[in-house]
């Protein structure tokens, strides 16, 4: 996949997925790639240059997008975390929703008209019904948490300006993404975490795990990425696409693997913190969509993912 020396900006890309993004476009796309991060994140990644912004600044992203006039922009600054959400709703309002108006806001205001590709999440169908999975881009949204609500509404807007303002906007709903470097707020992080510190013998044996019968699709982050390198060179304007695997586990299932996967005795236990005030009993993507538009479907096995979060946490622990 060779695009030319196309310049690509990722705005928000101290998290999770940033570093992955700035990799993919930089050494397999061969971009030119530029990142952003607020003033008090670390991004370290010789890949790109770093710049500082809050997207609450709108000027800032004018500046930026002037200086740079990127040909395509990820859209990757959130407020991500469904838990935070519920204890900090106003600022995630304020991130999710403003934060991301002011980012189509700029790009509109200039002189020519970059790909821009917004970032979802498959928590926007919120409560999904029987006989509706896997649920497909078409479906009805019902938003269960603020987070989810959130990114419901970035995705209207996003539509309508794609449409009034004719701007090449595309939406993406991302379902769970895993891999080594995710924070452990997350639950399969979480969980591979927690066996290397009890076979280290930091923790006693007991892990302590919330909903282990919710059903959660999975896809390895670097598939992700490569989808989204995929969309915002031939997704259509004003479409959303998911991002999945296609195929929902049991939480269960996953802890399953990740134990087995570990030398040591270990007990599970259910921690009422961890317990979420709504939770979806299954989340599965529907990805016909994107696959017939940009061919693209996810290649890591789960077990390597797994093996290698864990690698990643028994280096580091």
């Amino acid at each position: 996949m060779v695009y030319g020396m196309k310049k690509a900006l990722i705005i928000g890309a101290a998290g999770f997925v940033g570093n992955y993004l700035i990799d993919h476009l930089a050494v397999d796309c061969g971009m030119e790639v530029y990142a952003t991060k607020l003033p008090h994140e670390e991004l370290g990644n010789q890949n790109a240059r770093i710049y500082d912004l809050d997207i609450l600044q709108k000027q800032n992203i004018i500046d930026i997008l002037f200086e740079i006039r990127p040909e395509y922009i990820f859209h990757l600054a959130a407020q991500s975390s469904v838990g935070v959400a519920w204890k900090n709703p106003a600022l995630t309002i304020d991130v999710n929703i403003k934060g991301s108006v002011n980012v189509m806001d700029a790009v509109r205001e200039l002189f020519y008209k970059p790909r821009l590709l917004l970032i979802g999440s498959g928590e926007e169908y919120g409560h999904i019904k029987d006989g509706e999975t896997p649920i497909s881009e078409e479906n009805s949204l019902r938003p269960g948490n603020i987070y989810a609500a959130t990114k419901v509404c970035q995705n209207m807007i996003g539509s309508i300006y794609a449409r009034a303002y004719d701007m090449e906007v595309m939406m993406v709903r991302a379902f769970n993404h895993i891999g080594p470097g995710q924070a452990p707020i997350f639950v399969v992080s979480d969980f591979c975490k927690q066996v290397v510190e009890i076979e280290k013998g930091i923790r006693e044996p007991v892990m302590y795990v919330g909903n282990l019968k919710a059903m959660r699709d999975f896809t390895d982050v670097r598939d992700v990425v490569r989808a989204y390198g995929l969309l915002i060179e031939k997704g259509s304007a004003g479409e959303t696409y998911n991002v999945g695997c296609g195929k929902a586990l049991a939480i269960q299932a996953i802890l399953d693997l990740i134990i087995s996967k570990s030398k040591a005795q270990i007990k599970v236990e259910i921690d009422p913190n961890k317990i979420r005030p709504v939770d979806v009993p299954i989340i599965e993507a529907d990805i016909i969509k994107i696959r017939d538009a940009v061919h693209w479907e996810p290649i890591i096995p789960l077990e390597q993912t797994i093996q290698e979060t864990l690698d990643y946490w028994r280096d580091r622990v």
